[in-house]
C-alpha cells in the first residue's frame, strides 16, 4: 500500500486501491556524462502539469473520465550509490506490480530504467522492451563503469538476451554499438520509427516495457536534456509512435526520462514532457 504524494501530476487523484496506473519519480542523475540536472525532472513535471488540461484533443479523452491514476511521489534515493538506487526502484516497482497495477516511472537519467526492468522481468520472464531514444545505450561500460546511463540497455540485454529489445530513433553511439546490435542482439532502427508497427505485431501478446528517453525528440523541440542530439523526431511523431505501441502491445510498465529542467529555463521542454506523460497515461487507459 502506497500513500498519495502531496503534489500530484494533474488528474492523478484516484485512491491507491482504485488505481490501475501508479506514477513514481526516480530523481537520480549521478552517472550523467554531460549536463546534469535530470534529478529535478519529476518535481518539475508535477508542478508544470497544472498548466495542462486533463483533456487530450489528440485522443478525445479526458483524465477525469477514468479513476485510474495515482501518484506515489518520488523515491528517496541514496544519491551516489547506483546499485542502492536501482534496488530502491526495483522495490517500488515490485510493490506496484504485486498490487496488480502498472508502474509508470518518471526519471531521472536513463539508468533508472534498469531498476524497473529487474522487477518486471522477474514477474514476466518473457518481457520485451520497446526503447525510444537518440542514443544506443549499448556500451558494456562507460569510463570503467558498468552501471551508466550510456549502458542501461546493455544491462537490460544482460537480463533479457537477444531478440527482445526494439530500439527506435537512434542516431548516436559508437560504431561498434551499431554493429553489435546488427549482429542480432537488438533490433535497432536509426533516426525514426520505421518498422515500429511491425515490431509491435511481432511481439503481440508478449509482456512489454516501454521506455521513452525524451532526447529522441529533436533539440529544436526539446532542448532541455542532458545530451541533445540533432536530427530527432517531432512531437507529433513521438505521440503517434506511443499510440502505435499502446493500442496493441501488452504494456506491463513504462517510463519517461531525461528531462533536464535547468537546460531549458523557458520551461518549454518541461511543458513538452508533461504532455508526453499525459498522453501516455491516457493511451494506457484501455
Amino acid at each position: 500500500m502506497l500513500n498519495k504524494n502531496v503534489m500530484t501530476f494533474i488528474g492523478c487523484d484516484a485512491e491507491y486501491e482504485d488505481a490501475r496506473i501508479v506514477l513514481f519519480g526516480a530523481p537520480f542523475d549521478s552517472t550523467t556524462s554531460y549536463r546534469p540536472g535530470t534529478r529535478f525532472a519529476s518535481q518539475a513535471i508535477r508542478n508544470e502539469s497544472y498548466g495542462l488540461e486533463t483533456y487530450s484533443p489528440y485522443q478525445d479523452k479526458d483524465m477525469t473520465d477514468y479513476n485510474y491514476y495515482f501518484d506515489s511521489g518520488d523515491i528517496e534515493l541514496p544519491i551516489g550509490d547506483s546499485e542502492k538506487v536501482l534496488s530502491a526502484i526495483e522495490e517500488r516497482t515490485k510493490i506496484i506490480l504485486d498490487d496488480g497495477k502498472i508502474p509508470f516511472m518518471i526519471g531521472g537519467e536513463h539508468l533508472v530504467t534498469l531498476g524497473s526492468i529487474r522487477a518486471i522481468a522477474e514477474k514476466y520472464p518473457d518481457l520485451h522492451i520497446i526503447h525510444f531514444d537518440a542514443h544506443t545505450d549499448l556500451r558494456d561500460e562507460y569510463l570503467g563503469v558498468e552501471l551508466s546511463h550510456a549502458s542501461v540497455i546493455r544491462r537490460c540485454w544482460d537480463i533479457l538476451g537477444d531478440g527482445r529489445i526494439f530500439q527506435f530513433g537512434i542516431r548516436s553511439g559508437e560504431r561498434w554499438e551499431f554493429e553489435w546490435a546488427k549482429e542480432g542482439h537488438t533490433s535497432l532502427q536509426k533516426f525514426d520509427f520505421t518498422g515500429l508497427a511491425e515490431a509491435v505485431r511481432q511481439i503481440k501478446g508478449k509482456p512489454v516495457y516501454l521506455t521513452v528517453d525524451l532526447d529522441v525528440l529533436d533539440p529544436s523541440v526539446f532542448p532541455g536534456t542532458g545530451t541533445p542530439e540533432a536530427g530527432g523526431v517531432t512531437f507529433m511523431e513521438l505521440l503517434n509512435a506511443i499510440h502505435t505501441v499502446c493500442k496493441d502491445a501488452d504494456i506491463k510498465g513504462c517510463d519517461v526520462n531525461e528531462l533536464c529542467p535547468p537546460m531549458d529555463t523557458s520551461g518549454a521542454s518541461t511543458a513538452t514532457a508533461c504532455k508526453v506523460v499525459r498522453e501516455l497515461l491516457l493511451e494506457l487507459s484501455r
